[in-house]
Order: structure tokens, then sequence, then C-alpha cells
């Protein structure tokens, strides 16, 4: 695996490409999209093993549509997708991945953390239910006690949670990192989306081997906000992956409402956002932010992940220093 020193050395890369930036520095879909084509070949020609982390997402998802159209046009290589697996999702959003990574030939990275999931299911235990530490393996338990210095003898099954959280996602993720040889991420982060990603740069360095396997996030969307990621979909991604679909960028006002006898499962669009979901985390703790779709709602009134666990998103910077995407 490449060694946190000799990994700077491995890449042309620049660290401050985006620094001190916004959404407002890209006025326009147009300039949105040429840096998001401009990032995204210079992680796919630079990294020996990137992989894209998508999460059925909308964000996650545009990543990857950049990632694709990118490799058709400058014939490189689409690499495999990274799907961190928690074992509370959505069941939508496991079936909407399987099928689009399907349609789309992609080779599916699932990123678990075996030894928790595993206590879970022999033990039946069902989000809330306690998990006692020292049931878990020497590698889990070193996250909790010398990582996170939990003291407690049991922590709650609950992905929203420090514990959990760093457990079922951020172990999950560094444990596929190491073992696939990861070098480059290419993920979904926004500017906008969460004040602990505002002041990240297109390329981020992950090099710290205590923390991590040394790798770097390529972050093609910064620049994107809320409405540009719909636009871009109702514009772009979902013209571009179904014929049927209007060029003009049709917008639909529900899933009744699709042209020419589509049906919601017919496009790259997770149903969650169908049903008014703005944000996706866990099945356990998110909630619909109103019942129109996603992209019809009040985007510059109102917050995108409110109707995620606040006890998280409050931790959101301790836990982005310990891996979390």
């Amino acid at each position: 695996m490449t060694s946190a020193a000799e990994f700077p050395a491995s890449v042309d890369v620049d660290y401050t490409d985006g620094d001190g930036e916004g959404p407002d520095d890209y006025p326009s879909i147009e300039h949105q999209i040429e840096k998001a084509i401009e990032v995204t070949k210079t992680g796919l020609e630079q990294y020996d093993n990137p992989v894209v982390m998508w999460t059925g997402g909308k964000d996650s998802t545009l990543t990857l549509y950049f990632v694709k159209e990118v490799a058709d046009r400058f014939d490189l290589e689409v690499p495999p997708v990274v799907f961190i697996d928690h074992y509370q999702h959505f069941d939508e959003l496991i079936d909407f991945c399987k099928h689009w990574a399907e349609e789309w030939d992609l080779e599916i990275i699932w990123a678990r953390n075996t030894d928790v999931g595993d206590y879970v299911d022999e033990n039946g235990l069902e989000p809330g239910d306690d998990i006692p530490v020292d049931a878990l393996s020497e590698h889990n338990q070193h996250h909790i006690r010398n990582i996170l210095e939990y003291e407690e003898d049991t922590f709650p099954f609950l992905l929203d949670t420090y514990v959990g959280n760093h457990l079922l996602k951020t172990v999950a993720l560094n444990d596929a990192i190491e073992e696939h040889d990861v070098d480059g991420i290419l993920s979904g982060v926004r500017w906008d989306e969460q004040e602990a990603r505002a002041d990240e740069t297109f390329f981020s360095p992950r090099h710290d081997p205590d923390i991590y396997p040394p790798h770097d996030r390529i972050q093609p969307i910064l620049q994107f906000a809320e409405a540009d990621v719909w636009e871009a979909f109702w514009n772009f991604v979902v013209p571009d992956t179904v014929e049927e679909f209007p060029e003009e960028g049709y917008v639909p006002q529900g899933s009744e409402d699709l042209p020419d006898g589509l049906t919601k499962e017919d496009v790259p669009v997770s149903p969650k956002y169908f049903a008014g979901f703005r944000s996706l985390g866990s099945e356990v703790s998110t909630d619909k932010a109103a019942e129109e779709p996603a992209w019809l709602q009040d985007m510059a009134n109102t917050t995108e992940r409110a109707g995620r666990a606040q006890d998280k998103e409050d931790l959101m910077e301790r836990l982005r220093d310990l891996g979390y995407m």
C-alpha cells in the first residue's frame, strides 16, 4: 500500500484548487459543469486506483454521471463504485443502486463493518439496541477505546451517533480503502451542503496514516448548490440516460408526471426524492422534508439536511476529522 511519505509525490494535483471559493464563483450551470469535467478528468488520469463514492443520492449520482461522461469522452476507465452499507438503509436505495449498477455496468464494492453487522444479525438487534463493546473485534475495540475515547460498556446500534457513524461508515470505508489499495475517492461533497464542508478543496489530501489509509478526496461538484444539482439532473443526467426523456429539460411535477409512459423506476433519481425527502440518511433517522418532490421544494428558505438526525449533524466536524465524508 502507498505510504504517507510516498503518496504526495505519486500524483500531480493542486491541493489549493478551490481554496476560498464558493458556489457564487461558478455563476452558471455551464461554469459548474466545466469545472466538474476538469476535476473529474484530472482525477481519473492522476490516480492509479480511484473509486467513486456512491450512496444512490443525488450528489453522488451526479458525480458518477460526470465520471461516466468523462471516461467515455476521453477514453478512460470508469472506476469501481464504493457503497457503504451501514445496515440501516432504505430498501429503495439498495434496490436503486443495484438496478442502475446493472444498467451502467458498474462494479460495486460493498463496504461493510461485518463484525458489527454479524453481531446484529446473530442477536436479532434492531436500531437503537445496545451492542457490548467487548463483543466486537480488537480492530473495532481499538477504534472505540483509543480513537474515539469512548468509555461506556455499550453503544447503541444507531448510524447517526458518534460511535455508530464511525464504526458503520468510517471504519467500513477505511477498511475498503486499504483492502483495494485505493488512492483517490471521487465524492459528491458540496460546499453549501454542510458547514463542516464549506472549506473543502477540489483535491483534498487524507495522508495521515494514524487516521486513514493515505488517499485523496477528489470532489468535482463542490461548486454546485442544491438547486444546481437538480438543474443538472433534469437538463443533462436524466435526458442523457433515458432515451425517451425530452432533451429540453422537462421537469416533472411528481412521479405521475413523467413523459412518454415512463415511471420513476425508469429514471436515475432515487424514489425517495419523489416522495419528498431532500437528503438521504438512515431509515430510522431521516424524514421527508415536505410532500412535494425534492426539486420542487423551497430550497432558498429551508435547510436541505433538516430531515437528518441533528445529533449527527452537530458532530460532523469531529466525524470528518476521523475520516468521515
